[in-house]
This record gives C-alpha cells, sequence and structure tokens, in this order.
C-alpha cells in the first residue's frame, strides 16, 4: 500500500496507483502530494497510466490494454465433400479454403494431414489467401487516440469507434506513457496539460450548448456542441474501439506493430491481441513468439514473417 495526501486528508492505494482529489479550493485534478510508485517485473514497463475520475477524485492507474473477443468464425462444412478436420471455425474454413484449390480432400500427405500441419505449410509457402477467409473480431479499451491514429491505418480491418460527436468527453480518462509517468516532474505537467484540457473542453461544451439552445433538434444540437469542443482534446483522450479483420490482416498488424522499433502503446496493444489470437486460432498464430526486452517491454516475433 501507500499514502497519498490529497485534498488534505490521506488515501489508501494500492502500490501503482495514486489518487488526486478535488479539494475546496482545487480544480478537477489537485496535485498529487505523493510519489507515485508503477508496477515493475515483466511487463510491468510499456503499460499505459490512465487517469479515471472516481467521483471527486482522479485515480492513476497503471494499466494494459484491454483486448476482448467477441465474435470469430464459424464454419458449416458442405455435407457432399469427403473430407473433416480436426479444427472449427475459421481454422477448418482456411484448411476447407486451401484443399478446395486443389481438390485435395483425402489428405495424401501425412505432413499437412493434421489442421496444424497444413496451416503451418500454407504460411511457410506464402499461400496466405486462404488465411483471408477466417476472422476475429475484438472489442479493445483502455488505449488512446494516439494509438488508433496508427491502428486505422491498417485499412483491411474494420472499425466502429467511439464517437466524440455524440459521448461527451466530461469525465474522459487519459493514458500516461510510461516515460512521462515515471519523471515526477513531467508527470506533475503531464496532469496540469490534462487537466486543462478538460477544463476547456467542459467550457466550450457549456458555451456552446448555450450558443446552440434555440436548436429544434436536440439530437442535432449536442452533436453541434460536441464536434466542436473535442478539438481541445489530446491525443492521450482514452477511447474505445471494435475491430475486425481477417487472420492474414492480423498477422500483418503484428508483423508490423509488435516489434521493438514500433511505438510502446500500439506494440503493447499488438501482443494483447496476438495472446488472444494464439487462444481463437492457435494454428494460425502458433509462428509467433512472445519475448520480453531488457527494458520490460515486450516484443512478438516470427521466422514466417518480416517487419512490414
Amino acid at each position: 500500500m501507500m499514502s497519498c495526501a490529497v485534498g488534505g486528508g490521506v488515501v489508501e492505494q494500492p502500490e501503482g496507483t495514486a489518487v488526486a482529489a478535488a479539494g475546496p479550493d482545487e480544480q478537477r485534478f489537485g496535485p498529487v502530494r505523493c510519489a507515485v510508485q508503477h508496477a515493475a517485473g515483466p511487463g510491468g514497463r510499456g503499460r499505459a497510466r490512465r487517469l479515471v475520475r472516481r467521483g471527486e477524485q482522479y485515480v492513476v492507474e497503471t494499466v494494459s490494454p484491454q483486448v476482448r473477443l467477441i465474435a470469430k468464425t464459424e464454419f458449416l462444412p458442405p455435407e457432399d465433400v469427403p473430407w473433416s478436420t480436426d479444427a472449427d471455425g475459421g481454422q477448418a474454413l482456411a484448411e476447407f479454403a486451401g484443399r478446395a484449390c486443389y481438390q485435395s480432400w483425402q489428405k495424401p500427405n501425412p505432413r499437412t494431414a493434421t489442421n496444424a500441419g497444413y496451416l503451418d505449410h500454407i504460411i511457410e509457402v506464402g499461400h496466405l489467401s486462404v488465411l483471408e477467409h477466417g476472422s476475429v473480431t475484438f472489442y479493445i479499451t483502455g488505449i488512446s487516440r494516439s494509438v488508433t491514429h496508427e491502428l486505422i491505418r491498417h485499412r483491411h480491418f474494420s472499425y466502429s469507434q467511439l464517437s466524440q460527436r455524440y459521448v461527451p468527453e466530461t469525465d474522459a480518462a487519459f493514458v500516461e506513457p510510461d516515460v512521462i509517468a515515471e519523471d515526477p516532474e513531467l508527470h506533475e505537467r503531464f496532469l496540469a496539460a490534462t487537466r486543462a484540457s478538460v477544463e476547456a473542453y467542459t467550457e466550450l461544451l457549456a458555451g456552446l450548448e448555450r450558443k446552440f439552445a434555440d436548436a429544434p433538434n436536440a439530437t442535432l444540437r449536442r452533436k453541434q456542441a460536441r464536434q466542436a469542443a473535442r478539438a481541445v482534446l489530446p491525443n492521450a483522450t482514452e477511447t474505445r474501439i471494435v475491430v475486425t479483420g481477417n487472420y492474414r490482416a492480423w498477422r500483418h498488424f503484428i508483423a508490423m506493430r509488435a516489434t521493438e522499433h514500433a511505438d510502446v502503446e500500439i506494440r503493447a496493444l499488438a501482443v494483447a491481441c496476438l495472446r488472444e489470437l494464439q487462444k481463437a486460432a492457435e494454428n494460425v498464430f502458433a509462428d509467433f513468439t512472445i519475448s520480453t526486452l531488457p527494458d520490460g517491454t515486450e516484443i512478438a516475433t516470427s521466422p514466417r514473417v518480416a517487419e512490414g
């Protein structure tokens, strides 16, 4: 535990957490009058610090991207094809598509008789088009808009992201980079900057709502106010997004973004996605290995793919 003096009182929080509270003369982010301790150990670095409002307090949390599987391919094999496999879903579909190209239903090669063996061979020879038939959908939270600006460059994915035009950001959370959070002076500057942005957003929103008060359409009135006020919100603002991609697109994303050359936050996201992909379609992503760098951050590599 750690003790933080906030608003004249003491709040007990687990290690890795600090609290900022609004006292009588303080605004939303009161000064954190204690040293912020951060989680250590494997994977501890590279995780973001998220500022979350809890009533009149702001809690500084150590968080990882939350990647939740919400949909994946279902495969319904045709009854008139003399073939079966030891997998299901998108993995079975990928094998079916590959065998359909050559009508190799009888599995003449022992090396490719299993689904794992077949897909390993497919990846080895680069016949990756068959991997485009299976797909996975994730609901991703706890990431910044800075990261989604990079994520949406992957044009083979499909996206549905939290709309700042319809959802008010008066209680927005912010994702703080490790390199800033671990430096007390820079951390305080980050707190001040995010506080200023929320205060400006709130004031602009109130003024714009008054400006559009006579507009007959309430939904349009709110949208016009929020879409203008959001201009002052930083890239660090937390967002939520639904992402759908086929197996090939996900493999490309992991190869590009789980490398040590990628931004720390999107790299952590890519590794988190890979962990879920290896559960959902192990035979498609088994060639990727997750390892830890000397600084504690994680990367993923495969002998079958090259960055880019």
